[in-house]
C-alpha cells in the first residue's frame, strides 16, 4: 500500500472512530463561512520524483544522475476564507534531504551532501461543500523555495572521488493541491492533503579531484499530510 493510501485510509478511520465513539461531538460542528480563518497542524511526508542528469563540463561528458532522500516533518498552514467556497493557504515548514549522485561505472555512487529546503507555498482553493462534515477542496497556486544550510559530504567513494563542496540556485514553482476537511466537533477538524510542487533547481559540486560537476535538477515533490485544524 502507498504512503497516500495509507494516509487517506488512516484519516477516514479517525473520523469513522469519532462518529462512532462520540455521535453528538461528530454532530456538533460548524460549517466554513466568509472571514473565517483556519490554522492547521499536519504531519507531512515529501517526496521528490527527482530526475537530473550529473555533467562534467571539464571532461565534457554525463557521469550520472541525481539522487535527493525523502524527508518526514511538521508543518502548519493557514486559510482564510473570501466566500464561503473560495480561501488561500499560505504554509510553513522546513526539510532537511540527502542527495547523492550514481555514477555510470564510476565506482557506482557518491555522497554529495544535505541541504535544507525552506519552500513557502500559496495556493487559492475551492470548497465544494463548505457546509458539510466532509468537505473536499483542490486549489493551484506559486512556490518559492529557499536552499540553505548547504553541507558537502566529503566522503570519498570507492575510487577515491568525494564532493567537497555544492550550491543549488532558488527557484519559484508552481502547486496543485487536493485536500478534504472533516469536522470533529466544535471547531475541530481533521485534514488530508496532497500538493505536488513543480520545482527545477540549477546543482553544482566541486570535487576532491578537481573535477566539477553540475546539473538541472527537477525535484518536483509530492507533499502529502495528514493532521488537524482548529477555525477561529
Amino acid at each position: 500500500m502507498s504512503i497516500l493510501s495509507r494516509a487517506a485510509a488512516a484519516l477516514l478511520a479517525t473520523s469513522a472512530l469519532v462518529a462512532i465513539s462520540s455521535p453528538s461531538l461528530a454532530q456538533d460542528f460548524k460549517g466554513k463561512s466568509a472571514g473565517d480563518i483556519v490554522v492547521r497542524a499536519r504531519a507531512l511526508a515529501v517526496i521528490p520524483q527527482e530526475k537530473g542528469t550529473l555533467h562534467a563540463p571539464a571532461l565534457n561528458a554525463d557521469i550520472g544522475d541525481a539522487k535527493i532522500g525523502n524527508d518526514y516533518i511538521p508543518e502548519v498552514d493557514f486559510t482564510y476564507f473570501f466566500t464561503d467556497n473560495i480561501a488561500a493557504e499560505l504554509i510553513a515548514g522546513t526539510t532537511r534531504h540527502r542527495v547523492k549522485g550514481n555514477l555510470n561505472g564510476l565506482g557506482g555512487s557518491v555522497e554529495a551532501g544535505k541541504v535544507s529546503l525552506l519552500p513557502p507555498t500559496l495556493t487559492v482553493q475551492y470548497h465544494f461543500l463548505p457546509k458539510e462534515r466532509v468537505s473536499p477542496y483542490v486549489g493551484a497556486g506559486v512556490n518559492y523555495t529557499l536552499f540553505y544550510n548547504k553541507k558537502a559530504a566529503n566522503t570519498p567513494n570507492p575510487i577515491g572521488l568525494a564532493v567537497t563542496d555544492t550550491d543549488y540556485e532558488n527557484r519559484f514553482g508552481w502547486a496543485l493541491q487536493a485536500g478534504v476537511d472533516v469536522a470533529i466537533a466544535g471547531n475541530w477538524s481533521l485534514n488530508f492533503d496532497v500538493k505536488k510542487i513543480f520545482l527545477k533547481t540549477d546543482w553544482k559540486a566541486k570535487t576532491n579531484l578537481g573535477v566539477d560537476v553540475n546539473s538541472k535538477v527537477t525535484i518536483d515533490p509530492w507533499l502529502i499530510g495528514v493532521g488537524v485544524g482548529y477555525r477561529f
